[in-house]
């Protein structure tokens, strides 16, 4: 099963801007590039919830919350989805995991203040 990492996460102003990556660096490229690949956050006792998707086709799909601030993409050649985070909030504030399937990231923490 393939290892996903993600990076890109730290401490940004409210308004401010992050890119979030996630490498799935155990995978060959053909099982990357069947899988829909998903972003998820989880914020301080709160559940995990979806932010974003991506198909192999490159059809997205966003969180309501998300829409027209956040953007997914994927390059497949590099099995790397990206997370491109725009005009942020502090209620963006939480660790943002990277999923497929079953398989989930280590997560990386974006901190919004206000």
């Amino acid at each position: 099963q393939g290892q996903l990492v993600e990076s890109g996460g730290g401490l940004v102003q409210a308004g401010g801007s992050l890119r979030l990556s996630c490498v799935a660096s155990r995978d060959i490229l053909s099982t990357f590039n069947s899988y829909v690949m998903n972003w998820y956050r989880q914020a301080p006792g709160k559940q995990r919830e979806f932010v974003a998707s991506i198909t192999s086709s490159h059809t997205t799909n966003y969180a309501d919350s998300v829409k027209d601030r956040f953007t997914i993409s994927r390059h497949n050649s590099k099995k790397t989805i990206y997370l491109q985070m725009n005009d942020l909030k502090p209620e963006d504030t939480g660790i943002y995991f990277c999923n497929r399937a079953n398989a989930w990231g280590q997560g990386t923490q974006v901190t919004v203040s206000s």
